[in-house]
């Protein structure tokens, strides 16, 4: 897969160990099946090579032995996690998958039990933190997708409310694979004992950037992961992208607000947009209501006080969100601490 013909900027030894443990036993006999597929890009860094593909593969391998698989995909804001699912189920067809992209999202509670949620909380915002989401409503659902096949689930358009968003209908799938997708997915409580610990050995709540009242809430945040446990028991595979700097997925959804108002036509259009000002507490509540360090970076390192089930794959992306490093969960760890320009505690802004 060396040469001109596949130039990727991820190593090529441990994309190919993903791909081995994806159950693809010749990579280069893969690669160029695929190279003759209309539907992939015959030149990476094409993100469909790195992720969309090699996690077709691995689904197609256990879904022909009859079985639904959940898988999660966990990442930030901006990292591009709609056009990745929506490439997965395009895609899907060709490997003889229903795919059925699901965005957590859309189990946002409606929208006055949201804002009464969500009252008070430091960053002003009446969605994203853990609580948000009906939990228990999404575990509900992936239960009878196990026993029927068919996922119903309810659709969140961010258009309503002065694009602060509401519940809009129902929508259902037949489907073979799940990918469910959010910036918290597997993020599991540490407890309160072990936070107040765990934050102590990375330097304190400033390290983290948070201010005093953004401190006061993570006990908050925290407990507020515990109805999320019986969905992530569900999952049969973690996937997770992890950006080299932190402070990245800020500018991630800033750019991708502006693509939103220009197909809306203005910033105005249909009050779909959010300003400026909401668009930053967006961001930041993702960021300092489950800060990177305590909840995400265990993810890959498997480090910290939680008890977790590490991720299977993980892609560590670069300023522009290209894959800078693909492979197995249990070798990213350490590739990240070396590629990473920013300090171990990974830094928000």
């Amino acid at each position: 897969m060396s040469g001109p013909a596949f130039t990727p900027l991820w190593p090529e030894a441990p994309y190919h160990r993903l791909l081995q443990a994806c159950g693809v036993a010749d990579p280069a006999a893969w690669h160029g099946r695929w190279r003759q597929h209309p539907d992939a890009l015959s030149i990476p860094p094409d993100p469909r090579w790195a992720l969309v593909l090699p996690l077709l593969t691995r689904c197609q391998r256990e879904a022909a032995q009859g079985k639904r698989l959940l898988i999660g995909l966990n990442a930030p804001v901006g990292a591009g996690k709609s056009s990745l699912g929506a490439w997965l189920s395009a895609l899907a067809p060709a490997f003889g998958l229903r795919l059925s992209s699901l965005s957590i999202d859309d189990f946002y509670w409606p929208w006055q039990e949201r804002s009464s949620r969500m009252a008070g909380n430091p960053f002003g915002v009446d969605r994203v933190p853990p609580g948000s989401h009906d939990a228990n409503l999404l575990a509900h659902q992936l239960t009878s997708w196990r026993q029927d096949g068919v996922l119903r689930w309810p659709r969140f358009n961010k258009r309503l409310r002065q694009g602060h968003g509401d519940r809009s209908g129902w929508s259902s799938q037949e489907a073979d694979v799940v990918l469910l997708e959010g910036w918290l997915i597997g993020c599991r409580a540490i407890g309160a004992a072990a936070l107040a610990g765990r934050l102590e050995q990375l330097g304190g709540a400033a390290a983290l950037g948070l201010t005093s009242e953004e401190h006061a809430w993570l006990p908050h945040w925290d407990a507020a992961l515990e109805p999320y446990v019986p969905v992530w028991a569900q999952l049969d595979g973690l996937w997770v992208l992890q950006p080299l700097d932190w402070c990245w997925p800020r500018r991630w959804r800033f750019q991708a607000e502006a693509r939103q108002r220009r197909r809306s036509g203005g910033a105005g259009a249909a009050g779909s947009a959010l300003g400026g000002a909401d668009v930053e507490r967006i961001v930041r509540a993702s960021l300092c209501s489950l800060p990177p360090a305590l909840y995400q970076d265990p993810l890959v390192t498997n480090a910290g006080c939680q008890q977790i089930t590490g991720a299977e794959a993980v892609g560590l992306l670069d300023g522009r969100r290209r894959f800078r490093w693909i492979g197995p969960g249990d070798e990213a760890g350490t590739v990240a601490d070396q590629l990473s320009s920013v300090s171990a505690l990974s830094s928000i802004g």
